[in-house]
């Protein structure tokens, strides 16, 4: 009997998807180099339930094992082991089959390959997949991109394994053509980026501040996720601090090192922000974060001289603390926050959907991400609603509703952000959001400034806010000439 799809790559997001794809009633073929995993993949799916998921030890026989036209998804490393996989299967398909890409793959890459596999005939898409090890195994949030009969190929498949958001649909969508869906989920990872940053900022003014033990943590953060910041990444942290550690006293999360590692995604994010000038200063503060935390050594030294000279210690503060006010501060400033993170990430698909001519529904993004994937949230269904109002809306914070929650919110923001300042708590993502919503929401910035510094040491020209055109004036000789 031949299968409906094959899977090639099993280390814990293949080995799931594959389990999804088979539980929902589709017969799976799978394929790994190392052939252990295939055989533990056969054996996880015999005791899940006897699904239909059919072992292979050798490329040949995988591929034609499954029904024509194939449809085989790869998830393996990005990078030169997807070329290697393309290389190793593309020998025994046959024009009309189609080749899926599900990791995390630089867009340009997907576009690359989806040229070169045409000239054979064969179909690409690139498919961005979030969710982690439950989503791949339960529900993820699907990102297809590239060749749209491809998708049709898979479309039945993909519509019963995506997450199911009751009145909202499964999460997934054909995303558009080209290297589209990689570069969405790349966005998708760099608000992923901002959104632990500030979730991380708020435990450490709670924790460092306001002096809240985990058990209080654990009951805050239950709370708010019944609220506005009910969301997969609030769930995870509540739970996080009720785990006590096996190993020894006292709760798990005091033991784990302060230092962050990442995969790339969130880099590739502020690198694109940064080529089609779209400011995302949130998601870089979350990635500079991640810079500083890996110097730990150094930070470990830093804390002893500055100790030692008695210049200062680790909170600065000796003020007296209002608990409950400042838990009610923190929650608005995390939300606003958040918001703030979220608008760059969608304007950062905006400019490049126009830029590529991909014609992206940035509401439909919105959609696809309430289930399955690590940013799913409740205020997800309102950022659809947002651009559902207006399509062409240039800025989340400027969608009437949510310019109306930031502006009730500001208020308790500046003062979580003052009280971290003079206390010497580092909150680069909370201080960058409120820096961009100060920012966007001025008539006048002092930029006026350094377009007559750059004038002046290099003639760049600058423009006038009373007259059309170019000017460039000779600042220094009519300086110099007033001595």
């Amino acid at each position: 009997m031949a299968t409906r799809i094959g899977l090639a790559g099993l280390a814990v997001m293949g080995q799931n998807l594959a389990l999804n794809i088979a539980e929902k009633g589709f017969p799976i073929s799978v394929y790994n180099r190392t052939t252990s995993k295939v055989d533990e993949t056969v054996q996880r799916a015999k005791k899940e339930g006897n699904l239909p998921v059919y072992g292979f030890h050798d490329p040949e026989s995988f591929v034609n094992s499954i029904q024509k036209p194939r449809v085989i998804i790869m998830l393996v490393k990005a990078g030169a082991p997807v070329d290697q996989t393309i290389k190793t299967l593309s020998a025994y398909m046959e024009e009309g089959d189609c080749i899926i890409d599900g990791g995390n793959e630089w867009y340009e890459n997907t576009e690359r390959r989806e040229k070169a596999v045409a000239e054979r005939g064969l179909l690409y898409l690139g498919m961005g997949v979030s969710g982690g090890e439950e989503g791949a195994r339960n529900g993820p949030s699907l990102m297809p991109g590239g060749s749209y009969k491809a998708y049709e190929y898979i479309k039945d498949i993909l519509l019963k394994v995506a997450a199911q958001v009751p009145g909202s649909g499964p999460c997934v969508t054909y995303i558009g053509k080209g290297g589209s869906g990689n570069f969405v989920k790349m966005v998708h990872n760099g608000i992923e980026y901002g959104d632990m940053q500030l979730i991380a900022e708020a435990y450490d003014v709670l924790k460092s501040v306001g002096k809240l033990s985990n058990r209080e943590l654990h009951a805050v953060f239950s709370e708010w996720n019944k609220g506005e910041l009910l969301s997969f990444l609030i769930e995870i942290t509540a739970d996080i601090f009720k785990i006590e550690d096996d190993k020894g006293d006292g709760y798990l999360v005091d033991k784990v090192l302060d230092k962050t590692g990442m995969k790339g995604t969130g880099k590739w994010t502020v690198q694109q922000a940064a080529e089609l000038s779209v400011p995302a200063p949130t998601i870089e503060a979350s990635l500079d974060a991640r810079f500083i935390s890996g110097l730990k050594e150094e930070r470990v030294q830093a804390a002893k001289v500055f100790k030692e000279s008695g210049l200062c210690g680790d909170i600065l503060t000796d003020q007296e603390i209002d608990k409950k006010q400042l838990i009610e501060d923190v929650r608005r400033a995390l939300y606003a926050s958040k918001i703030c993170s979220y608008a760059q990430g969608m304007n950062l698909v905006r400019a490049k959907s126009m830029e590529k001519g991909w014609g992206l529904k940035l509401g439909e993004l919105a959609r696809i991400w309430k289930g399955g994937c690590i940013i799913r949230a409740i205020f997800l269904d309102r950022i659809k609603q947002a651009y559902d109002r207006n399509p062409d809306l240039p800025n989340l914070l400027v969608d009437p509703e949510f310019a109306k929650e930031m502006v009730e919110r500001q208020s308790a923001w500046r003062r979580v952000v003052s009280l971290a300042v003079d206390s010497g708590i580092s909150m680069p993502g909370m201080t960058a959001s409120l820096a961009y919503f100060d920012s966007y929401r001025r008539e006048r910035l002092p930029a006026n400034l350094v377009q007559a510094q750059r004038d002046y040491f290099g003639a760049h020209t600058y423009e006038r806010a009373d007259f059309d055109g170019s000017f460039h004036t000779e600042w220094f000789k009519i300086a110099k000439s007033k001595l």
